[in-house]
């Protein structure tokens, strides 16, 4: 019988893959590499945080998923999360990780196996948002530690990637082009993916 392997990517802009032109983001270039056959479903929204992805994920995963099938999930926010606007943050930290563990109880609960990939940086946004989403990231990590979750960690590589870096500053600040996200592609790959998904 053949696996019927489906998997939901939901999150924000870089989930999208917003600045790429050709279409693939991080999400399309990890399954154009991922062995078999996949039915997957690209569930980012631009600027959407913590908050957004929390309100939506049960009514977006219910209908895309099936009791007989091999059902995952792939998580990724947080960047719009430690946005300043209007001298606040948009999601406190605090109120980010507490979403994390509501998306990840949500997943249990819907018997669909979860991934983390961690929030890649914002290059114009700053030094202080890349230090906000450096630390948010590691207590996402520590968080999906306790949980037996697999996290990816994306950060700190991509902030010091001459591609990533160069490519979103010559776009639009924040988002890269191909060569940005065949470089976060990269990074899942070369963290849990093939084990997670008990690929060859």
């Amino acid at each position: 019988m053949t696996r019927d392997l489906r998997i939901c990517f939901i999150g924000d802009s870089f989930v999208q893959g917003v600045g790429d032109p050709e279409y693939l983001g991080w999400v399309g270039r990890v399954l154009q590499r991922t062995p078999g056959e996949v039915t997957a479903f690209n569930l980012g929204i631009r600027r959407e945080t913590s908050e957004d992805v929390l309100r939506r994920c049960r009514p977006e995963i219910l209908p895309r998923t099936k009791p007989d099938a091999d059902n995952r999930l792939v998580i990724s926010f947080g960047s719009n999360d430690m946005v300043e606007e209007d001298g606040a943050l948009r999601v406190d930290p605090a109120r980010c990780l507490e979403n994390l563990a509501a998306v990840l109880d949500e997943s249990r609960r819907l018997a669909v196996s979860a991934l983390v990939v961690g929030p890649p940086p914002v290059v114009d946004a700053g030094e202080d948002h890349l230090s906000r989403t450096r630390e948010l990231a590691g207590e996402m990590a520590s968080l999906c530690l306790r949980g037996d979750v697999p996290f990816i960690a994306v950060t700190e590589e991509l902030a010091r990637d001459s591609t990533w870096t160069t490519e979103a500053t010559a776009n639009d600040g924040a988002h890269p082009r191909a060569g940005g996200y065949r470089r976060m592609a990269d990074l899942v790959l070369a963290g849990h993916w093939h084990e997670w998904l008990a690929l060859p």
